[in-house]
């Protein structure tokens, strides 16, 4: 018999869910520097972040294109298949003693504002600030069982895969190539690869140290 309960608190306590905000920021310098500007090219974006955890790494996005004016211009996917981690990332409340660190991250990686115009602070907690959250959709999403999600200018899945066998991220990385739009970018973590992928083809780098991708083939058949 299929526990449902059950399973959701297995999934609670398994998943791996480490992330910060701005978390490696060269990536997010590199993402202002040569990813933004390609992406303004278009009157409209959607962006999916795969495997969102808490959403820490989805609102230093939404931050990121708020700085770089086009927040208005894009939608914001975050997905994954733990649901006490999305609802946590849809409640945007961290503990207010991760501020300082988030804050060194965020200036490294390029800001230049008041951090704290991003968040309300009170009773040892941080909540980000809902003009944010508006561009932002959450959604329960499994990389391994689930489809397509389609027509996507910009995909992120950093740091996810390393817990997939080959198998697994052969399926996944076809899942992202077959959601991604021709000219749009794949964004891994720094321990994955398109190495030896059967989608190897159908990008180039736009930046190898950071692995950002970009889509330059049809999708994968």
């Amino acid at each position: 018999m299929h526990d449902e309960i059950f399973f959701d608190r297995f999934l609670k306590y398994m998943s791996v869910t480490v992330t910060e905000m701005f978390r490696d920021p060269d990536f997010y310098r590199a993402v202002r520097e040569k990813v933004i500007p390609v992406l303004k090219t278009f009157p409209f974006v959607k962006i999916w972040h795969a495997g969102c955890a808490t959403g820490e790494e989805v609102y230093s996005m939404a931050i990121l294109l708020h700085e770089e004016n086009f927040l208005d211009r894009a939608r914001i996917y975050a997905t994954d298949f733990n649901k006490h981690s999305l609802a946590a990332a849809e409640a945007g409340i961290y503990p207010e003693e991760r501020m300082p660190n988030y804050i060194a991250n965020y200036l490294a990686g390029g800001g230049s504002r008041d951090f704290s115009d991003y968040y309300s602070a009170g009773y040892g907690l941080a909540k980000m600030k809902d003009f944010l959250k508006e561009r932002i959709t959450f959604s329960y999403h499994n990389l391994v069982t689930d489809g397509v999600f389609g027509e996507m200018n910009f995909i992120a899945c950093r740091n996810v895969m390393i817990y997939f066998d080959k198998v697994l991220q052969s399926r996944v990385l076809t899942l992202f190539t077959d959601s991604l739009r021709h000219g749009g970018f794949l964004c891994l973590g720094n321990r994955e690869t398109l190495n030896f992928s059967n989608v190897k083809n159908h990008y180039q780098a736009a930046d190898v140290k950071q692995k950002i991708y970009r889509k330059i083939g049809a999708a994968h058949v």
